[in-house]
């Protein structure tokens, strides 16, 4: 197999944001020419299917200023550095929604955009899902509700769930809670 690996010559922080770091790497490409890369620095994320012991899944809706509509999503968080993402999965559940599991199986990770970005999204299924107290993040306002799968992919084919995170993790749902894939 041919090696086309980028090899990093040099980097530099072209931005350095509270959630986001740009940086610009000099590399050297597989034929030897010399490139620049810019690319987002993300901290990794996790995405939760939780699922309720009546089989419907845990969803939020939330206002997303930059696209200026309301998202409905999956619940989801950054990971604080040093994180493990499973202690992520189980503090952003309970923070966004007031949900704890008993069951926690990871499904998958995926990369939203490889080419810009090293984010990474572990995803997870909860299950055996008890309620507290939600305790939202300053700023933050969201909309709690549980909703079917087959509604939850009806809405990905009318374009009401756009979330890409969400997305995958309902597919994946789909084979999960379908029997398919274990």
């Amino acid at each position: 197999m041919k090696d086309l690996s980028e090899r990093r010559v040099s980097s530099r922080l072209v931005y350095d944001g509270k959630l986001l770091k740009v940086r610009s790497d000099t590399v050297r490409l597989p034929d030897g020419a010399a490139a620049e890369r810019e690319w987002i620095d993300h901290p990794g994320a996790v995405a939760v299917l939780a699922v309720t012991d009546a089989g419907e899944l845990v969803m939020e809706r939330q206002f997303r200023y930059p696209l200026s509509r309301d998202m409905i999503e999956v619940p989801a968080g950054k990971t604080d550095p040093g994180e493990d993402p499973l202690a992520t999965a189980r503090r952003e559940l309970k923070e966004e929604t007031g949900y704890t599991a008993s069951e926690w199986t990871h499904v998958a990770t995926i990369h939203l955009a490889i080419g810009y970005s090293n984010e990474r999204i572990e995803i997870y299924l909860a299950k055996g899902l008890g309620r507290e107290t939600a305790k939202l993040d300053e700023e933050e306002f969201l909309e709690v509700f549980t909703l079917p799968l087959a509604t939850a992919l009806a809405w990905v084919r009318e374009g009401r769930i756009t979330d890409s995170k969400t997305v995958a993790s309902l597919f994946w749902a789909e084979k999960i809670l379908g029997g398919e894939w274990s």
